[in-house]
């Protein structure tokens, strides 16, 4: 086994973890726009791999990824609830969340077995972010509106309350 190959899966495996010990953190602080909007933004930056030549990957390539890391985003809006905690916004803890981060990584080891040489590190690297962002725009503009609606809802109930009160 190539000693590449056994590295980069253990790097997965350290950022699936890294991953989650995030999210359980954040888990217990209330829910902003902010902290729903950004992260997509800042992993944008990752398109810059795409100035190195090697990363460089055709059409096909590139829908078959995203389209990949849209039905993977699906299990991750249907794991993604909100709740209202002393008057703030929460997500719901998701034990699927853990289970999903580490799916995504045994479906990439698998994924490089079957493909083994045929397509090169820098092509699966570009083929996994696309993959990636394809789950997180989607799932992330799911709980924009979401986490929206439920303020939007906190708010009208607020006010309601306040008008009887007076």
């Amino acid at each position: 086994m190539n000693i590449m190959f056994v590295l980069m899966t253990i790097g997965a495996f350290v950022m699936a973890v890294i991953a989650m010990i995030v999210r359980m953190k954040a888990i217990k602080k209330p829910a902003t726009e902010k902290k729903i909007i950004l992260p997509p933004l800042f992993m944008s930056t990752g398109f810059l791999m795409f100035l190195y030549e090697p990363t460089h990957i055709s059409a096909i390539q590139f829908f078959e990824a995203f389209s990949v890391g849209l039905l993977f985003s699906v299990l991750l809006i249907k794991t993604s609830q909100f709740e209202v905690k002393e008057s703030d916004i929460y997500m719901k803890r998701s034990k699927a969340f853990v289970f999903l981060l580490f799916g995504l990584l045994i479906a990439r080891v698998v994924f490089k077995i079957i493909i083994g040489d045929s397509i090169n590190i820098e092509e699966l690297a570009a083929m996994f972010f696309i993959l990636a962002y394809g789950m997180i725009i989607p799932w992330r503009i799911y709980m924009l509106i979401a986490f929206r609606k439920m303020k939007k809802q906190m708010d009208v109930q607020h006010n309601t309350t306040a008008a009887v009160r007076s």
